[in-house]
């Protein structure tokens, strides 16, 4: 029998050791601290609920205009904090983890201190301990990257927020990719002094150039200063109660004085511990374990998944990766990766949500038919009082398939599942357009933008009169004047 040890507890190690026990492996599972990974532990899950908490905040200004009289409400920043832990210690006893593991039969070992190679078939844990085995998975996660500048130990990252006990009034936070755009949005909900600040010409440099600017526009709307294009920081200076944050901006220096200093610069596999070397991995590109694409490092017995190699950092492909990783350990190469197909977003306010390609790299690549439908145009939108977003659908002109899809508004994480499931399927836009959502929904939108994308590719049948009027009559319902 195969001995697999995989490191790392998180959704792609504990994916890992379960399939590979299921085929047939023995499985040892090491984690350095508690078992459910960044997400759960200090990630998504505690973020998610201080995204909550700041909706019921905004939620609590629409109050007077659906007749309820009320105070707002003002935070109490260290309840807060105590209802994060309290809801991750609820994802970890919903998850019952170590009761999973050990019902598949496999063995756990928490808490270990980490685990460093000592030799190609060896790792030594935190005690002392060494154990050995025939193939090795290694999914040891990542952190948030931090740079060296004076000053820079003032600074904090997200995981130092669940240590805080009072709500800062004022945060400069340093990145505006996910979780800079996020942490920005929670704070100025919360009424706290809000300061952006991103390198790239624009905020969400990943995301299609339509979410970038919505959001930006969103956020100075409610408050937030946005800085992009600064190309460094330069110090962090004590001022008083305050720290001041000197960057470049262009040839100039600037600065800006908050409370609190937020970096969030960017996420590093955990590779320094795990004494890589001795395994005869020589190193690694940017700080993550380098894989080929049946996640098998350059050792051949060596696999590794999820962030550490640096790929698609997200639970859903930490999980599929360690799936795969799992196989091709067990049963040797022979299942290659893909993400092509991937749903992602943010619980920022409002929310933005995307999948498949941005319309400037389908442009590049493919004949495309693009239809944007305003959140204004949706029913549920205007009942609830959430108008502000835009649903963008990519079409192949040949194919009639969905490249993509890209969305600001209310509920847009839950939105965007639809298309990936088509997408998934291989529906053409006209099975999408044909789909008998639920009404009154915030889904909806995607029937309007697909039934809309019908016309744009004149594949509906129209009188020669009704042709004559261009794209815009659709037939619909939910159609504003």
């Amino acid at each position: 029998m195969v001995h697999v040890i995989v490191i790392g507890g998180g959704p792609a190690g504990v994916t890992a050791a379960i399939r590979a026990r299921e085929l047939g492996a023995d499985v040892t599972l090491i984690e350095r601290k508690r078992l459910g990974g960044i997400c759960t532990n200090d990630g998504c899950v505690p973020t998610r609920v201080l995204a909550k908490a700041a909706r019921l905040m905004r939620e609590a200004e629409h109050f007077p205009s659906y007749g309820l009289q009320s105070e707002r409400p003002t935070v109490d920043f260290a309840q807060l904090i105590a209802r994060t832990q309290q809801v991750v210690y609820q994802v970890h006893e919903k998850k019952q983890i170590i009761g999973h593991l050990s019902e598949a039969g496999v063995q756990v070992i928490e808490n270990s201190g980490g685990a460093a190679f000592v030799d190609p078939h060896t790792v030594e844990l935190g005690d002392g301990r060494r154990l050995s085995a025939d193939r090795f998975i290694l999914a040891a996660g990542g952190h948030a990257r931090r740079f060296d500048f004076p000053g820079s130990e003032h600074a904090l990252t997200h995981h130092d927020v669940w240590a805080m006990r009072e709500l800062p009034q004022s945060v400069a936070i340093v990145g505006a990719s996910a979780t800079g755009a996020q942490l920005a949005s929670v704070f100025a909900a919360f009424g706290s002094d809000v300061t952006l600040l991103e390198a790239a010409p624009r905020i969400l440099a990943r995301e299609d150039a339509s979410i970038s600017a919505a959001m930006r526009e969103a956020f100075v709307r409610r408050g937030v200063r946005v800085v992009e294009g600064i190309s460094g920081v330069e110090r962090i200076d004590p001022d008083g109660d305050l720290l001041r944050l000197t960057y470049k901006h262009g040839d100039a220096l600037a600065s800006v004085s908050a409370e609190r200093v937020l970096l969030a610069v960017g996420w590093v596999g955990n590779v320094e511990s795990l004494r890589l070397e001795a395994a005869g991995l020589s190193g690694t590109a940017r700080g993550y374990v380098e894989v080929n694409d049946y996640l098998q490092t350059a050792v051949p017995h060596i696999f590794a998944a999820g962030d550490i190699t640096g790929r698609m950092m997200l639970v859903q492909s930490g999980s599929y990766e360690g799936r795969l990783a799992a196989e091709n350990a067990v049963l040797g190469p022979g299942q290659p990766y893909s993400h092509q197909i991937v749903p992602a977003g943010g619980f920022t306010d409002p929310e933005y949500a995307s999948v498949g390609l941005t319309e400037e790299a389908a442009r590049a690549a493919h004949d495309i038919a693009v239809v944007t439908v305003p959140y204004s145009e949706l029913d549920r939108a205007v009942i609830d009082d959430h108008t502000e977003g835009f649903f963008k659908l990519i079409v192949s002109q040949e194919t009639h398939r969905v490249l993509g899809a890209h969305i600001v508004g209310e509920q847009a994480v839950e939105a965007v599942q639809i298309v990936a499931a088509g997408m998934a399927a291989g529906m053409w836009v006209e099975q999408l357009a044909e789909l008998e959502l639920a009404y009154p929904t915030y889904t909806a939108i995607v029937g309007l933008a697909a039934r809309r994308m019908l016309r744009v590719l004149g594949v509906m049948p129209l009188a020669a009169q009704w042709q004559a009027l261009g794209t815009s009559l659709v037939a619909e319902w939910e159609r504003g004047a």
